[in-house]
């Protein structure tokens, strides 16, 4: 979790210097595009963090009692990164 926050305020750091060109054109949005971004990505990793674990642990259970569903637990374990990938297309959109 401490990674994710870390990665958050590094990131709005890059947003922010995106954001810098707006505030030179006279928007008055200059801190809250940086903010929202964050917030956009924080977010969206904290919810993919609670979901892959629920996700994993059940995934483990179901391929120790039938082996030859690895492939679907594997599926299943990594679709909750999609989520991530929504945070980062609305981080840089804003």
């Amino acid at each position: 979790m401490m990674i994710v926050l870390l990665a958050v305020i590094g990131l709005t750091d890059v947003v922010a210097a995106a954001g810098a060109d707006a505030a030179l054109n006279g928007s008055g949005y200059s801190w809250g595009m940086p903010l929202a971004a964050g917030i956009a990505l924080g977010l969206t990793g904290i919810g993919t963090g609670m979901s892959q674990g629920q996700i994993g642990a059940a995934a483990v259970g179901m391929v120790a009692e039938d082996g030859d569903k690895f492939v679907t637990g594997l599926i299943f374990t990594a679709l909750p990164e999609t989520i991530v990938l929504f945070g980062f297309l609305a981080m840089f959109l804003m």
